[in-house]
């Protein structure tokens, strides 16, 4: 490791930590409807939008009803984001003329933005029109990030209220954060972009004449004809607006196909650095958001102790493992002493290149400025294993807390049973019904990695797609269904996935990861909201406390380890220990 990477990695992560409190603190403002200073002249747009739609906003409903308008809302989007990718080639908008996207491919991509996962089996730049890009991925992306913002808002209520059979209006809270935190923010975020050179365009493709013309095998005339290179093909279109709400609503949906390492996406440092605090900077400040809501700061500080111990030494640990280079070069006494540059931009480095693989499988983000593939065994691990601890370090805008949430209420079962006492958080006992669902949240999605990597590698169709043999090849399958299952998107690359069989089976993972988390955990909103306040008494755990978040570290790390361990043995810790035999 460099004194430089170093210095990076923790300058950001101060940055980081000096924005956590005002913008939490104002999106708390935003859900218990306070004032909001400047952003206060949009609240005309917001009277519009409810007597457009009908909605009262003093009207609230129970979970049952909560949840179901989350399901309707979402599947609707489905079938619109579908119809439009189907429907694209005769939609306006597409000056490149592209086709339709095939049936699999666009069942895939619409269940992937609509549950915030944003996995991309796909080409952007060759395979999705403008219109498709704005008014399809665009708009899932703010409504699929405020709809995880909506359902964790819906659990903190249950915590706060008393005795009542309602946990707010998702329609209120859809619409107001969209409008008072995500448009805002990507509104400012965009403007910077652009002035960076990202581009926000709707011309077509352009051909550009080369400085420098090149020649290349022709290998359409025969291998011995040589073919002059003297142009190349430059895509446009309106990507800065796109990348700043697919940072800041950890979607990762990248509008062209390398995503963040694309010049046009990811420019200069400065991108690189504010596209990076962008990924964790909303799932971090709802933990203050959190504590203010509660009416009590002490237990959002101890989320955000919690994540930090565990993503800091992380972010190091793959650091170091990629700064140790390739053992196969140096097995050939082939210098490599500058670190594992596989796949990672020679603009970032392997710092920048290894917090930005940390943050965006910390966080339910899954964009990426470096291939993952190209990682060394236990530096790809990291990233792996970050999916796999449930998208809670951090993790999605909102997701990523409530997943937290419930890992949280299994801490305080297990201290009470460790005690013989009932468990209580924030004055309300934790009992059967919430350890069922809470138990289901963390099932889930184990199961749908686990089983969905076990198809995959044994029958003809899953393993068609595997280029890579061995320990590595199931490397890519796990972390490609750790990456659907837990909604992150992002993906090891080499593996052949863009075909019926994956675009199924990983739209399935994808869908049940994100709808059947989210149920359980409104279910165990409306069942708290209903419970009376217990005051607290020398008997009740302190959940503020350095003891109290090693109990939550403890309990995640152990979760992650017993769940995925094994599957890990087999796939990058197998593929570690042949290369240093």
């Amino acid at each position: 490791m460099t004194v430089n990477g170093i210095e990076q990695i923790v300058l950001y992560l101060i940055i980081l930590g000096i924005l956590i409190k005002p913008l939490g603190n104002y999106m708390a403002n935003v859900y218990e409807d306070k004032n909001l200073g400047l952003i206060n002249i949009l609240r005309p747009v917001e009277n519009i939008i409810y007597r457009m739609s009908g909605i009262k906003k003093e009207d609230e409903v129970s979970w049952q009803k909560y949840a179901t308008d989350v399901l309707l809302f979402s599947l609707a989007g489905m079938v619109i984001l579908y119809l439009i990718q189907r429907l694209q080639s005769i939609l306006p908008l597409n000056p490149q003329r592209l086709s339709s996207v095939p049936p699999d491919s666009a069942f895939n991509t619409a269940v992937s933005f609509v549950t915030n996962t944003n996995w991309q089996g796909y080409s952007g730049e060759t395979t999705m029109s403008y219109l498709t890009q704005m008014a399809g991925l665009g708009v899932q992306n703010f409504v699929s990030a405020a709809s995880g913002m909506a359902v964790l808002v819906a659990l903190i209520r249950g915590f706060v209220r008393r005795k009542v059979n309602t946990i707010g209006n998702f329609w209120v809270d859809l619409t107001r954060t969209v409008l008072y935190i995500l448009l805002p923010l990507s509104f400012v975020f965009s403007l910077i972009l652009v002035s960076q050179g990202v581009v926000q365009s709707f011309h077509p493709s352009t051909d550009v004449q080369l400085m420098q013309p090149f020649v290349s095998a022709n290998q359409r005339v025969s291998t011995t004809e040589a073919l002059t290179i003297r142009t190349q093909t430059i895509p446009l279109g309106p990507a800065a607006s796109q990348i700043a709400i697919k940072q800041l609503g950890t979607n990762g949906g990248g509008f062209f196909n390398t995503n963040s390492s694309h010049p046009f996406e990811n420019p200069t440092p400065l991108t690189n650095f504010l596209e990076l605090l962008a990924i964790l900077l909303i799932p971090a400040a709802l933990c203050y958001t959190f504590g203010r809501m509660v009416g009590d700061t002490r237990q959002g500080w101890a989320f955000l102790g919690a994540m930090f111990v565990i993503f800091v030494p992380l972010v190091f640990l793959d650091y170091y493992f990629e700064q140790q280079g390739n053992p196969y070069l140096s097995s050939m006494h082939i210098d490599n002493l500058g670190g594992n540059m596989e796949g990672k931009e020679l603009r970032f480095g392997i710092a920048m290149s290894v917090l930005w693989a940390s943050a965006t499988t910390a966080a339910s983000n899954g964009s990426v400025n470096s291939m993952h593939d190209s990682f060394s065994p236990l530096g790809g691990m990291v990233p792996m294993w970050f999916i796999q601890l449930g998208e809670i370090i951090f993790g999605g805008v909102g997701s990523g807390l409530y997943g937290m949430l419930v890992f949280v209420i299994i801490a305080v079962f297990v201290a009470g049973l460790m005690v013989g006492r009932t468990p209580e958080y924030l004055g309300k006992k934790i009992e059967a019904f919430e350890m069922k669902m809470a138990s289901m949240v963390i099932l889930i999605p184990a199961a749908l990695v686990l089983m969905g990597t076990a198809i995959a590698v044994i029958i003809k169709s899953g393993l068609a797609g595997i280029a890579n043999p061995g320990p590595h090849g199931l490397s890519e399958v796990l972390y490609a269904f750790s990456s659907a299952g837990n909604n992150n998107g992002s993906a090891f690359a080499g593996l052949g996935s863009n075909n019926p069989f994956y675009n199924t089976i990983l739209g399935i993972a994808m869908f049940f990861g994100r709808f059947w988390l989210m149920i359980p955990v409104l279910a165990i909103s409306g069942s708290l909201a209903k419970k009376k306040f217990t005051p607290a008494s020398a008997g009740t755990l302190p959940t503020h406390t350095p003891l109290f978040v090693l109990l939550l570290i403890s309990v995640i790390l152990l979760v992650g380890a017993l769940t995925f361990l094994p599957a890990l043995a087999l796939g990058p810790i197998a593929e570690y220990l042949i290369s240093i035999r």
